[in-house]
């Protein structure tokens, strides 16, 4: 018996890659009802179908829902408290939901860039803002946001997506100062390189520039969630999972902003010769 055993759980981002592999997984750790929300109704279905295999008496309620758009953020919370859903009472938030943009920043579509701020950060808080009341009452909680490594340190060609993970990462540091001895435990989870759509969705059309990390960075979805899950259920309050990623990351979050500077500028001039040759 696991510590989510017999509790219910909201994912976000569920339809694929960390999502749904959380969703697995707390199925498989004894939570009883999962409330999964995605864009893709279909592929919400899929999951759903492929839990109660595995699961016969697990109750899944997908709930599809666009989060970078407010209105269906309400929607949600809306759907969440309605009768439809049984007065669904959310002990496990994973706000997974998020996506990147990869490319420098006057040549982003703006249109993408409010998407990325609605659905990392607003629908994140949102979320959050909602269950946080719920679990103070029940006295005990569990919430884990996805921030990333790339919010650890400011990360040219990937400017938005980083700032908007620094805010993940920062605001969970200080919601969990807040709840200390509340019963609700609240986890960053800053992961490197995973194998999900993440690339794909970050990478733009007619771009010679793609997401394409060293293998040995790459950390398997399975191996992150359970990482993940280990260490919300011990009271962690920060991961990164993979030595290979963990070791550099701390090294270069503790580094010298100025260092960090230098770096960089030495080692990104593949954009600023595209910029030139643009100009011409």
């Amino acid at each position: 018996m696991s510590i989510f055993t017999g509790k219910s759980a909201l994912v976000t981002g569920a339809s694929a890659g960390l999502g749904g592999e959380f969703a697995r997984q707390l199925a498989d750790l004894g939570v009883t009802h999962l409330v999964l929300t995605a864009r893709r109704a279909d592929r919400l279905q899929e999951l759903k179908g492929e839990l109660l295999k595995a699961h016969p008496a697990l109750r899944v309620d997908t709930v599809p829902a666009d989060l970078a758009d407010a209105a269906g953020v309400t929607k949600l919370i809306s759907d969440l408290q309605s009768n439809g859903l049984d007065g669904f009472s959310c002990d496990i938030l994973i706000n997974n939901a998020g996506l990147g943009d990869l490319g420098t920043f006057e040549s982003s579509e703006p249109a993408k860039i409010e998407a990325m701020l609605a659905v990392n950060i607003v629908a994140l808080t949102r979320l959050t803002r909602w269950a946080v009341p719920g679990m103070l009452k029940a006295k005990a909680g569990w919430i884990c946001n996805v921030g990333s490594t790339a919010g650890l340190i400011p990360l040219p060609t990937f400017a938005v997506y980083a700032a908007t993970k620094a805010y993940v990462n920062s605001f969970s540091e200080a919601l969990r100062i807040e709840l200390h001895g509340s019963g609700v435990q609240v986890i960053a989870l800053c992961p490197g390189p995973v194998e999900t759509e993440f690339g794909q969705v970050a990478s733009r059309e007619n771009s010679k520039r793609k997401f394409a990390p060293p293998a040995f960075l790459c950390v398997d979805k399975t191996t992150v969630v359970r990482e993940t899950l280990a260490a919300l259920a011990r009271g962690q309050g920060r991961i990164i999972p993979g030595l290979a990623v963990r070791f550099p990351m701390l090294l270069a979050e503790s580094t010298p902003r100025w260092i960090l500077r230098l770096v960089f500028n030495l080692t990104s001039g593949d954009f600023r010769r595209e910029r030139r040759k643009s100009k011409k």
